[in-house]
């Protein structure tokens, strides 16, 4: 896939990809434009638009879902990501990005433009303002942060992330079961010989 430069600092354009640069994974937003994004975040990070949403929506609302839920174990940090993977919830934030980025590195990586065709501009920013203040149901590995995002511009859910954990654990479970069956082959072959 195609990798756009990397920038510590730099100025996205309304649609555009923001990854983030966590200790040990990356977080994904989308750029909706004057210094805004909207990204998926763990009940206990929904901060003041949660607090928003309570007063003028009656919290909690409808339960809302794109193909199925939207997770993020792998977007977010510690103890919020083992309460949005208990809970099965996830809150759509519209933010500053200076905010949002706080002392991390970030870039625009719109990596998919070779696969997928963005949508237009003007679609990618209101199907995004429509999820602001939303729940969410959460998945890690089906929908996290990056399949959000990706929905909102291309309309299809993408996530390398989520591929590469799958990956590790279905090789982890592989290699465990190929140790199981060696295990077993040698333990009958020393009954066999006693």
């Amino acid at each position: 896939l195609k990798m756009s430069s990397f920038h510590t600092r730099c100025h996205p354009r309304p649609g555009d990809l923001i990854e983030i640069f966590r200790s040990g994974f990356q977080h994904w937003a989308l750029y909706l434009g004057d210094g805004y994004i909207i990204n998926v975040v763990p009940p206990g990070k929904a901060g003041a638009a949660q607090q928003d949403a309570e007063g003028a929506l009656g919290w909690p609302g409808s339960l809302v879902s794109l193909h199925g839920s939207l997770g993020d174990l792998l977007c977010v940090d510690g103890i919020s990501s083992a309460k949005s993977m208990l809970s099965g919830k996830a809150y759509v934030r519209k933010q500053l990005l200076k905010e949002a980025v706080g002392n991390d590195r970030y870039r625009v990586n719109n990596k998919y433009d070779s696969i997928y065709t963005p949508l237009p501009v003007k679609d990618i920013i209101r199907r995004a303002e429509y999820f602001v203040n939303k729940e969410v149901s959460y998945d890690v590995l089906s929908n996290n942060c990056e399949h959000f995002v990706t929905m909102l511009r291309y309309g299809e859910m993408v996530s390398d992330q989520a591929t590469r954990a799958v990956t590790a654990i279905g090789i982890a479970t592989v290699a465990a079961g190929a140790f199981a069956l060696l295990g077993l082959a040698l333990g009958r072959s020393r009954e066999r010989h006693h």
